[in-house]
């Protein structure tokens, strides 16, 4: 039995590597920066207006979306809402809660804002992040994660990116039950994905005046998988001599990011060692509620989210932090190249943190997420 699916999936993954791809050159920016790109495609019909796909979410995701849409009118950004809502049944289509509208608006928009989604533990439904990445080609994940002036932590000095592979590994969801009381899980790694999201580690090191890119694996353990992995990341680190490369074993990583954070600048890794280490980074400036990230596809998407969960014990109570979703909205605009509107934004949400007058609970506060996004919309 797992023989025949993973011959199933090397077929699927043939025919990827050999049908046209759209071009992984470097100096292709709609391909590779998560902030630079025309918006030409996006603008409405007769309109300069912009239009980009919201996906509110479950729990607390109507209301930190609604802070996003507060905060955008009154910097004025030229943003038009297409508002998708996850679905009450399984769409046979997508096989999950997600309907396959909803993907074709960020298909045909190019560009995607998502607050945090629920699937239900156990149920044998397909993950909604799942169906997103797969459905939409996301095959990069970027997560800015750097110290917030004003907010002390553990750490002062915090600033490095984590970019994960997004579209296999561990998570290429293959499992089956081999006999009573004993399943597999099938680990894929390709050659096309793995060049594919190293080239990408290096563009934006390159682009973005970082001096580092580091490797995270267990090739030691898993030769053939990781070791194809870090085959790629070699081969690409020979096109940017500029940038310095190493390959960092994840149990040293995350130990090391610990004690020092400040010896990491790019990190790029596998699915499932992204998943983990991007949480971990979280970890040392505040948490998930404080953490900015962005999927790249391939054909100029992108989509950005707010990755903690969706808090259903606060939802409706108006006590949800706004942050994680309102910074990774403002990676949005970047990849919009509203660099103007992004920074004025930022600033507000940095400036009211640091001025600790308004913020929620999970902070330390105890503003209510209304009087937190009016006290950011006061900052701009």
């Amino acid at each position: 039995m797992g023989s025949q699916i993973l011959r199933r999936v090397l077929r699927s993954r043939a025919r990827e590597i050999f049908s046209p791809q759209p071009s992984t050159n470097p100096s292709s920016a709609r391909v590779f920066s998560c902030f630079d790109r025309s918006i030409s495609s996006s603008a409405s019909s007769g309109s300069d207006l912009i239009r980009a796909t919201l996906f509110p979410g479950d729990g607390i995701g109507p209301e930190i979306a609604e802070s996003v849409k507060q905060v955008f009118k009154a910097a004025e950004v030229p943003i038009e809402w297409e508002e998708h809502y996850v679905a009450q049944e399984v769409d046979p289509r997508t096989q999950s809660f997600l309907t396959w509208e909803s993907l074709e608006s960020v298909r045909q928009n190019k560009v995607g804002l998502k607050g945090p989604m629920a699937t239900p533990i156990g149920k044998g439904h397909r993950s909604l992040n799942l169906t997103l990445r797969k459905e939409l080609n996301l095959y990069a994940n970027v997560r800015p994660c750097y110290s917030l002036p004003g907010y002390k932590t553990r750490y002062d000095d915090v600033d490095l990116i984590t970019i994960r592979e997004n579209t296999e590994g561990e998570y290429s969801g293959l499992e089956h039950q081999v006999v009573r009381g004993v399943v597999e899980s099938l680990k894929i790694i390709t050659r096309q994905a793995s060049l594919r999201v190293a080239e990408y580690a290096f563009h934006y090191a390159k682009s973005h005046g970082r001096e580092r890119v580091s490797a995270i694996h267990k090739a030691n353990i898993m030769q053939k998988t990781d070791g194809l992995f870090l085959k790629c990341c070699r081969e690409v680190a020979e096109k940017y001599p500029e940038i310095i490369y190493e390959e960092v074993v994840i149990d040293n990583c995350c130990m090391m990011l610990v004690k020092n954070p400040a010896l990491f600048d790019v990190l790029v890794m596998p699915n499932l060692y992204g998943d983990i280490i991007s949480d971990l980074c979280a970890g040392l400036i505040g948490g998930l509620g404080l953490t900015p990230s962005c999927n790249i596809g391939e054909g100029g998407i992108a989509l950005a989210e707010a990755v903690h969960g969706s808090a259903p014990d606060i939802a409706g109570k108006n006590l949800a932090n706004p942050t994680a979703l309102l910074l990774s909205s403002v990676t949005m605009l970047r990849h919009l190249e509203l660099h103007d509107k992004a920074d004025r934004i930022q600033n507000a949400i940095l400036n009211t943190i640091a001025e600790g007058k308004y913020r929620t609970a999970d902070l330390g506060g105890s503003s209510s997420t209304t009087d937190f996004t009016k006290a950011i919309i006061d900052h701009l």
